[in-house]
């Protein structure tokens, strides 16, 4: 019953943002070079992938935390990092195939632009490198809990904040001027932003590796401070409970 009802209420918004973008394109609020049935696109196939980047196999460092059980993961010959985010991955393969019954209703309710093999091969690397980025944010978010014992409240702050400049509701392209080319240098739009723009071609096939350098870049980077920050918080770990 869980997963008919996550695919129905998907379905739902696949066909309520159909309606809310059609209105919008009436009254002339349109995004820079995306025509109605691009931006359909891009809004069906942002849902279809927050079904996996919604996932966080880090909020296990939280609920660790608070039962104990942190620390006698600390002394196992594994890598604890590693191991949260390899849970993920199993949660994750578990979302992702509840795409393939939503996309096939969705198709019944939209028309979902295909793009060109290569074009789609460059979309599923630069979707690999948004994930990987997304995991690593929310990994310096959860690792607070070293300190805080608790994120939630940062996390949905940083959250409303990646939903808005992160592309995964609006295009980047909305933005106009000096605030687009901001929003456009902040980590967020590697998530959501640079992958989908690649699909519906707004993302000329000139400019693909600079933009998967800058996700590359923004990767390095967060995984960097994961690191310095995992070994910092390992070196204080508060048991509480357990």
């Amino acid at each position: 019953m869980e997963v008919l009802t996550e695919v129905g209420s998907l379905v739902l918004r696949v066909y309520l943002l159909r309606s809310l973008w059609t209105a919008l394109y009436s009254q002339n609020a349109m995004p820079l070079n995306l025509p109605l049935h691009s931006m359909i696109t891009y809004a069906t196939v942002s849902l279809l992938m927050s079904l996996i980047l919604e996932v966080d196999g880090t909020r296990l460092i939280r609920e660790k935390l608070r039962e104990g059980t942190i620390a006698t993961d600390l002394m196992k010959p594994i890598s604890v990092p590693l191991y949260f985010f390899s849970d993920g991955i199993g949660q994750t393969m578990l979302h992702a195939v509840l795409v393939i019954p939503s996309l096939l209703f969705a198709l019944l309710l939209v028309r979902i632009d295909v793009p060109p093999v290569a074009t789609v091969a460059v979309f599923a690397v630069s979707f690999l490198l948004g994930y990987c980025v997304n995991f690593f944010l929310n990994f310096l978010m959860n690792s607070i809990a070293f300190w805080t014992l608790e994120t939630f409240a940062v996390q949905l702050v940083v959250r409303w904040v990646s939903d808005l400049l992160s592309g995964q509701i609006i295009p980047l392209t909305f933005f106009p001027g000096v605030v687009g080319r901001l929003v456009f240098a902040l980590p967020f739009a590697a998530i959501y932003s640079t992958p989908l723009l690649i699909y519906v071609g707004v993302i000329p096939r000139a400019q693909w590796l600079t933009y998967l350098a800058v996700q590359g870049i923004w990767l390095v980077l967060f995984g960097a401070m994961s690191m310095l920050v995992w070994r910092a918080a390992s070196r204080r770990v508060v048991v509480q409970g357990g």
